[in-house]
């Protein structure tokens, strides 16, 4: 008779995850690697997004000394510095602290009026960075003093509300205070002299920063658990979202109309849905990539941006009565990359004749392979007809992108999946899955330990085989993977 236990006996999962445990000794491992193996234990699955540390975006013209700003507070050369301008493009957090205070530090690229070309993208960045702030440092050269684009970012600021701390950079002593004091004509109140090159000043700086810090992020706490859960809609111009959003508001919340393109600003609406409330935003549509719109539609597509961002899932609404386009290929696309959960919404269902509807579900298949994860609801905007299935699609999103495996159960589906089919050999070697575990959630992100390295092609086999056990139905998962050497015999 058989004895062997069975595979997902919980005995017998917690002894394979011993084993793995115990064989990572024989390998290399970094204090990173250890505190991600030893730092996520099973029982914290709490949220403490709603305890997330104040954040501090460091803002300005290109070259004006934002970058060095961040390495002086932060004590040590993390962001690259050099004359040319332009170099920091994207924005990047980094944890610092003050006078025992932490708080998160955002360092963003350069804001320019009439930016153009990958430009556009850094200012997009710079804009959103100011939205998820609670407390900005606006920097200014004081030695060209105040620019065209100086007074542009103080309008943005202004319109934004946000705390404001004006920094006049490059004041290396005590002849250039004057030019310093200039910058009062800016309107954001004392200027505060500073060299960040040199740190004079930077204390001054600190001091006024966390005197207008909150304890917590203010973005944070209103999502603290149980609140209502916020739900971004995103779609190509004229696809019905803000028929849809009046629709679940039962009232014409939004202007709607014929004419692409009515929704400039997102639109927040508290939507009582399924027996509980809701955030839904309304964004502008977007027509195209950022980076190639201009003016009024530039702006749009990064308030809608700035929205998911904020938001915990995302229904993107297809027009059912046209062909699947690259526009929703790519906004589906950017809520898989920005890791929020996904619902998608065909709208007009009920206005589709036999023809169209057999092209349309061959168009899914062919083109939305990549996400057949997500949750598909066929609804009618202006009718109603099925809206209130939006409420368990979009419960299954938001329960898979919060849900957590336990690291046994993963090491034992693991080790069950590589038996069956393992890794190719490649150049006579065959890498091996040494361990597993679920760094983090809201998206459920994991990490393999690994003899070798996992090709693409096997990592989307585990992806799949990952789905199949274990549902995620709704969220985008990653996996990443590091490789680790045996260590040397001495």
């Amino acid at each position: 008779m058989d004895t062997t236990p069975e595979p997902n006996d919980p005995a017998d999962v917690e002894g394979v995850e011993r084993v793995l445990r115990a064989g990572l000794e024989d390998f290399e491992l970094t204090p990173q690697d250890r505190a991600l193996i030893e730092g996520f234990q099973e029982s914290d699955v709490a949220s403490t997004d709603h305890l997330a540390l104040p954040v501090v975006a460091i803002i300005g013209r290109p070259n004006v000394g934002k970058s060095t700003l961040v390495n002086r507070i932060l004590r040590r050369r993390e962001a690259v510095v050099e004359d040319t301008p332009g170099v920091t493009r994207d924005r990047v957090a980094y944890e610092a602290d003050w006078s025992g205070r932490r708080f998160t530090l955002l360092d963003t690229g350069g804001w320019e009026i009439g930016a153009a070309g990958i430009n556009l993208r850094v200012a997009e960045q710079a804009e959103i960075a100011i939205e998820m702030s609670d407390v900005v440092i606006f920097v200014v050269d004081a030695i060209v003093g105040a620019t065209d684009d100086d007074e542009a970012v103080v309008r943005l600021l202004r319109r934004s509300g946000k705390p404001v701390v004006l920094v006049a950079n490059k004041v290396d002593d005590q002849r250039f205070e004057a030019d310093a004091a200039a910058l009062w004509n800016l309107g954001l109140g004392e200027p505060m002299p500073l060299s960040a090159l040199h740190g004079r000043g930077s204390g001054d700086v600190l001091d006024a920063v966390l005197d207008v810090l909150p304890d917590f992020s203010a973005t944070a706490t209103a999502e603290v658990e149980g609140g209502p859960r916020r739900v971004a809609l995103i779609g190509r111009p004229n696809v019905g979202k803000s028929s849809l959003l009046n629709r679940l508001a039962g009232e014409q919340r939004v202007v709607v109309d014929d004419v692409a393109g009515t929704t400039r600003d997102p639109v927040d609406e508290l939507v009582d849905l399924g027996g509980r409330q809701w955030r839904f935003v309304d964004t502008a549509g977007i027509r195209r990539r950022v980076n190639q719109s201009k003016g009024a539609d530039f702006y749009a597509s990064l308030r809608t941006q700035t929205a998911l961002e904020k938001a915990e899932v995302a229904v993107v609404l297809v027009d059912t009565h046209e062909p699947i386009t690259e526009q929703d290929l790519r906004i589906i696309s950017q809520v898989v990359e920005s890791g929020r959960s996904l619902v998608i919404a065909y709208n007009k269902w009920d206005l589709l004749d036999e023809e169209r509807r057999f092209y349309l579900e061959r168009e899914i298949e062919r083109d939305l392979l990549h996400v057949a994860w997500a949750p598909r609801v066929n609804v009618s905007a202006m009718t109603g007809r099925h809206v209130d299935k939006l409420t368990p699609a979009l419960d299954r999103a938001l329960d898979s992108w919060d849900h957590r495996v336990t690291t046994s159960r993963l090491n034992g589906v693991l080790g069950e999946i590589v038996s069956g089919h393992p890794h190719p050999v490649r150049g006579g070697k065959q890498p091996r899955i040494l361990f597993a575990t679920q760094a983090s959630t809201r998206p459920p992100r994991f990490v393999i330990f690994a003899s070798g390295f996992i090709e693409a092609g096997y990592r989307r086999f585990l992806e799949r085989r990952l789905r199949e056990e274990f549902g995620f139905e709704g969220t985008p998962i990653e996996i990443s993977v590091r490789v680790r050497e045996k260590r040397r015999r001495r």
